[in-house]
């Protein structure tokens, strides 16, 4: 029993080492890597304890011994390279022109390594299902602080789920509640999902929950003036197109005289290439399986290419934080790469780019360390755009 379990967790942890990419596989190779890499703390408990139980009950199976010795091994790799993501923060944060100190989220040992799904903070409320629009995934959820803060900071959080599943429930908690426990008010908002809606309704509806929280934010304490923009995967994806085509009346039909622009973006293992530029298996197969299919419901160039950040860089681009894991599975690095490369070339603002090494998409869903850390970091960066907005 020793033996089999051994060689099942060897197998996780080298797919979470070096994630599988065969096609086929590419999705289950994902939620086995991204699992088994940020549980990797509470895997090697659980690992520690089940051996001894079976060692105890069983016997000693000096080759299940072995093997279970080398998947603690890949275990504490990966919790050790959970912890570097702290220095490749600081690394990140060193291009910002001032400097950054480090204020990091304090949880105890219980939440970080034995409760990971826990999403409360004491000091944040969250209002639920705020309507932005008529439509029924016109709703949005606010978190701010229990104290109700008035002139605070505003950060609209936009999930993912390639353009198909996902609840604003579901992704940036972690960085709503460090942001929301420090004064600011954090909107997140559902839009139309595919395959019901077709490409722009999901921009569309993205720009007008903007609109609304610039219109209506102020009721709930927040200063619509100051807007940070973020989201994951798709939702990273719709944060760039739309911090880079602010007020295009193209994507606001109805509100085309509607204020959508952002003071800042951080866009999470966003999709940044819809054009096919950089060449990827994973962003021919993206089109053709998905796109093609279920979201644009066409083949046409154009439609691709107004759709990919890549293709609306621009020199007015607000400053951007750029967060991509090495590892990701389903969007390649070699995209956040080529998107941070010509916002370099081209914005008059700041573009800081945060690669996590060993690191899967979907990282930041629920606590972890690495989740903590690169939570620590972006707020580090909202208060460093809000700082140079605010300076005298």
């Amino acid at each position: 029993m020793l033996l089999v379990l051994g060689c099942l967790g060897l197998l996780a942890v080298a797919n979470g080492l070096r994630p599988f990419r065969w096609t086929p596989l590419v999705v289950p190779s994902f939620f086995a890597a991204w699992l088994t890499v940020e549980l990797a703390p509470q895997l090697l408990v659980l690992t520690v304890v089940v051996t001894a139980v079976l060692t105890v009950a069983v016997g000693v199976s000096w080759i299940g011994l072995l093997v279970t010795a080398l998947v603690l091994a890949g275990l504490g790799v990966m919790v050790g390279e959970s912890g570097r993501a702290a220095a490749a923060a600081d690394t990140a944060l060193a291009a910002w022109p001032e400097p950054a100190e480090r204020t990091p989220e304090q949880h105890g040992l219980l939440r970080r390594y034995f409760r990971p799904m826990s999403f409360r903070h004491p000091d944040v409320e969250r209002t639920v299902d705020v309507a932005y629009g008529d439509l029924p995934r016109h709703k949005l959820d606010v978190y701010r602080h229990k104290d109700h803060p008035t002139g605070a900071p505003t950060l609209v959080q936009v999930h993912g789920g390639a353009w198909i599943i996902g609840d604003k429930r579901e992704q940036g908690r972690p960085l709503m509640n460090h942001l929301a426990a420090r004064g600011w008010v954090c909107f997140a908002p559902n839009y139309r999902l595919s395959p019901k809606a077709t490409w722009p309704d999901h921009l569309v509806d993205v720009k007008r929950a903007i609109a609304w929280v610039r219109e209506n934010g102020a009721a709930y304490g927040a200063d619509p003036g100051f807007l940070v923009l973020t989201g994951g995967s798709a939702g990273g994806h719709l944060t760039a197109l739309c911090a880079l085509t602010p007020n295009d009346p193209m994507w606001q039909p109805g509100f085309e005289d509607a204020d959508t622009s952002v003071t800042a973006c951080i866009p999470y293992y966003g999709v940044y290439d819809l054009n096919g530029e950089t060449g990827t298996t994973a962003a021919t197969v993206r089109e053709k399986r998905l796109l093609a299919r279920m979201v644009m419901k066409t083949r046409e160039r154009d439609v691709y290419r107004l759709a990919s950040p890549l293709s609306h860089v621009n020199a007015d681009a607000p400053p951007f934080f750029v967060v991509h894991g090495r590892n990701d599975t389903l969007v390649p690095v070699e995209e956040a790469r080529l998107f941070v490369q010509r916002l370099r070339e081209t914005s008059a603002q700041p573009v800081l780019y945060l690669e996590l090494p060993g690191t899967e998409h979907a990282f930041d869903v629920f606590p972890s360390i690495r989740s903590d850390h690169v939570v620590s970091a972006v707020g580090r960066f909202c208060e460093l755009v809000r700082a140079r907005i605010t300076s005298p």
